[in-house]
C-alpha cells in the first residue's frame, strides 16, 4: 500500500484523471438531496432579533439599611421595582408634610443623607419595602389598610417629620397615617438631634402596626387581654427583623458579623439602636435575643412582646442551624430561605388566630399545625414546641427530647387573668392613642382608674 501511494504521488499532473462535468453535476445533486433530507429530520432554527424585556418602571433610592448608628450595612442603594411618583408616592403610600421630592433624569430618588428629601424618600421606601414583603408572603395577595373597605382605596400617609419635639412615633387609624417624631438627645452638648424616621427598625415597626390593623382589626382595642397587645407590639418588631432578612446584603452582613452564629451580638437582635442609646439603653429599645418568660414580665405590653419575639428569634436560629450545610449551600442563602419560610409561617398563624382576645398559645398552636401541613421535618415543630414551652407560653405533655406528636394541641401555660388590663405606658405612640379604646376597653380602664383611686384613699 505504501509503495502504490508513492507511485501515485509521483505521477505527472497530466496523467492524473480529471472529474468530468457530468460527475460534478451528479455529486452536487446527491449532496443537495442529502442536506434537504437531513433538514427535514432536524429543522435548523432561523435566527431573528428577539427584544429583551426591559421594565418600564422602578426607582433606585438611598436608605439607611438598619439604623443611623449601625455603620455596616449603613447607607446603601435599594431598588423599588414598582411605579414611584413625585412625592414620593404610589397608589398605597403617600409621603406628606415635607416638600415633594421628584425623581432625577434616570427616574431615581437619590438624595444627600441628612436632608429633608432623603428622610422623605427613606421613610417612604421602607414602608413600601414592608408592604411588598407582606404581599409576597401572602402569595401576591394585596394587604389592605384598615379603611380599604367598600371600595375605599385611600393610601397611607407617611409623615417623616410628623411629630417635631416628640420622642415617639405612631400609626393612627383615624388619621390614616404614620407619624415619626424627632428630638434632641437628652444631655447631649452640642445638641444631637435624632429623627426616628431614619431607623429602618422604627419605620418598619410602625408599618407593621398599620398592616396588622388591616389583617386583624380588633386586636388594637384596649378590651383585649395583655397578650393580644403583646402580639401587636411583637408583630411590629418581627416585621423589622424579617424585613432586614429579606434583603440579601443585610443577610450577608449578618453572617459575616456573627460568623453564622445568630446568638452572637448583632444588629438584627437590637431594635432602634440610636433611639435606645438616647434613653440610656445599650441594646436598643428592645432586644430580640432574650430569655424572658411570661412569669417574669408584667402586663406592660412591650415587656410581654419581648417573650414572643424572643421565642421566634430562637426558632429562627434553631432552624438555621438545622438546615445549614456549608459544603452544599452558602450560609447567607440558607438563612435567607429559612427566614422567608418562618416569616410566612408566623404571618399565616397570626391570620388564622382568633379575631379578638388572641393569646401567644393560639399563635404557637397555629404554627405547629401549619408546619405539619407544609410537610416540614418534625424538627421544625420540635423547635416551635420547645421554645414556646421554655417561655411558659405552652405546656408540653411529653419530654422536650421526644418528637412532638402529630395534631397535638398544646395547653397554654401562664395566662392573663380574666380581668387583666393592658398596660401601654411604655409602648410606642400607636398603642397609646385613645382612638383604639372600644366600649369594653373603656369600661376596664375606668374600673382600673377607680381601683387605683380607692387604693390611694386607703
Amino acid at each position: 500500500m505504501i509503495e502504490k501511494q508513492s507511485k501515485a504521488q509521483s505521477l505527472p499532473a497530466s496523467l492524473v484523471p480529471t472529474p468530468t462535468h457530468e460527475y460534478h453535476s451528479d455529486r452536487q445533486s446527491r449532496s443537495v438531496t442529502r442536506v434537504a433530507a437531513w433538514r427535514r429530520r432536524r429543522p435548523i432554527p432561523i435566527p431573528y432579533p428577539r427584544p429583551i424585556p426591559i421594565p418600564f418602571w422602578g426607582s433606585r433610592v438611598l436608605i439607611w439599611k438598619q439604623d443611623p448608628t449601625v455603620q455596616d450595612p449603613g447607607i446603601r442603594t435599594a431598588f423599588i421595582p414598582t411605579v414611584v411618583f413625585t412625592g414620593p408616592r404610589d397608589a398605597r403610600i403617600k409621603s406628606m408634610g415635607l416638600p415633594a421630592v421628584s425623581a432625577n433624569a434616570f427616574g431615581d430618588f437619590i438624595h444627600t443623607p441628612g436632608t429633608d428629601a432623603f428622610d422623605a424618600v427613606h421613610t417612604f421606601a421602607v414602608v413600601r419595602q414592608t408592604l411588598t414583603m407582606l404581599r409576597r408572603s401572602r402569595g401576591g395577595v394585596p394587604v389592605p389598610w384598615h379603611w380599604n373597605v367598600s371600595g375605599n382605596s385611600d393610601p397611607l400617609d407617611v409623615h417623616a417629620h410628623g411629630l417635631p419635639g416628640t420622642m415617639n412615633a405612631y400609626y393612627s387609624r383615624t388619621q390614616k397615617a404614620l407619624k415619626f417624631g424627632d428630638f434632641d438627645k437628652p444631655g447631649s452638648s452640642p445638641p444631637e438631634h435624632i429623627y426616628t424616621c431614619r431607623s429602618l427598625d422604627i419605620v418598619a415597626h410602625e408599618a407593621g402596626h398599620a398592616i396588622l390593623d388591616g389583617l386583624k382589626p380588633s386586636w388594637l382595642g384596649w378590651g383585649n387581654p395583655p397578650q393580644t397587645g403583646g402580639l401587636h407590639e411583637s408583630f411590629g418588631d418581627l416585621t423589622a427583623i424579617f424585613l432586614a432578612l429579606s434583603q440579601m446584603d443585610q443577610v450577608e452582613a449578618l453572617i459575616a458579623l456573627t460568623k453564622a452564629r445568630l446568638h452572637n451580638k448583632n444588629f438584627l437582635e437590637d431594635f432602634g439602636e440610636q433611639f435606645g442609646d438616647a434613653l440610656g439603653r445599650p441594646n436598643g429599645l428592645r432586644n430580640a435575643d432574650n430569655n424572658l418568660k411570661l412569669s417574669e414580665v408584667s402586663t406592660e405590653v412591650h415587656a410581654i412582646s419581648n417573650v414572643f419575639t424572643g421565642a421566634i428569634y430562637d426558632i429562627l436560629a434553631d432552624i438555621f442551624v438545622f438546615e445549614r450545610k456549608i459544603h452544599l449551600k452558602d450560609d447567607a442563602a440558607v438563612l435567607y430561605d429559612v427566614a422567608q419560610y418562618l416569616w410566612s409561617l408566623v404571618l399565616r398563624a397570626i391570620i388564622n388566630a382568633p379575631a379578638s382576645k388572641a393569646t401567644f398559645a393560639d399563635v404557637a398552636n397555629e404554627m405547629l399545625k401549619l408546619a405539619a401541613s407544609d410537610g416540614k421535618p418534625v424538627q421544625y415543630r420540635n423547635f416551635i414546641r420547645n421554645r414556646f414551652t421554655f417561655r411558659e407560653v405552652v405546656v408540653s405533655p411529653t419530654p422536650l427530647t421526644a418528637d412532638i406528636d402529630d395534631d397535638l394541641v398544646l395547653e397554654a401555660a401562664v395566662q392573663d387573668e380574666p380581668d387583666a388590663v393592658q398596660n401601654r405606658i411604655g409602648c410606642c405612640g400607636t398603642m397609646n392613642l385613645l382612638e383604639y379604646v372600644d366600649d369594653e376597653g373603656e369600661e376596664k380602664l375606668l374600673e382600673k382608674e377607680i381601683e387605683e383611686f380607692q387604693k390611694a384613699l386607703g
